[in-house]
């Protein structure tokens, strides 16, 4: 997991080969009035998921894990939003088997510690991180990176 100001990001492009584009493709693009849903960037290597919801409480966000994509979340306004956290390897208590197609397994342990991030901050969470994203309250929007690892 990495969390930091989207001013930093060129930090993080040697983690996975297309990561610094999908941040310069992110940073082309005003994410304020772009409809919700899936919007593809460089196919399905590198695409968009818009999203407009209300924040949940935390026993209502379950941790998640996915194989194929590097998953790089921006909250792009709302006052914040936390995720929880716990390393892949510690999770033991799946709802159900891994979900190929949709990329994705859910958790019901509870996570190790929780993070919060304001607009203009991103969080980068790697296949080895469980992560439970929109937790928190009120109304957020928010775009989620998918970068094919």
């Amino acid at each position: 997991m990495i969390f930091d100001s989207l001013k930093n990001a060129a930090l993080y492009y040697g983690v996975s080969p297309r990561l610094q584009k999908a941040f310069e493709l992110v940073a082309a693009q005003d994410w304020t009035s772009v409809e919700p849903g899936i919007h593809e960037l460089d196919g399905r290597d590198i695409f968009v998921n818009v999203v407009e919801r209300e924040l949940k409480k935390r026993e209502d966000a379950k941790l998640e894990v996915h194989n194929e994509y590097i998953d790089i979340q921006i909250l792009v306004s709302g006052k914040e939003e936390s995720f929880g956290w716990s390393e892949r390897k510690d999770l033991t208590q799946p709802q159900a088997d891994f979900n190929e197609e949709k990329d994705i397994q859910f958790f019901d342990d509870v996570p190790q510690t929780y993070y919060t991030l304001k607009p203009g901050q991103f969080t980068i969470l790697l296949p080895e991180d469980g992560h439970a994203p929109m937790v928190g309250e009120g109304p957020i929007r928010k775009i989620i990176v998918k970068v094919r690892k």
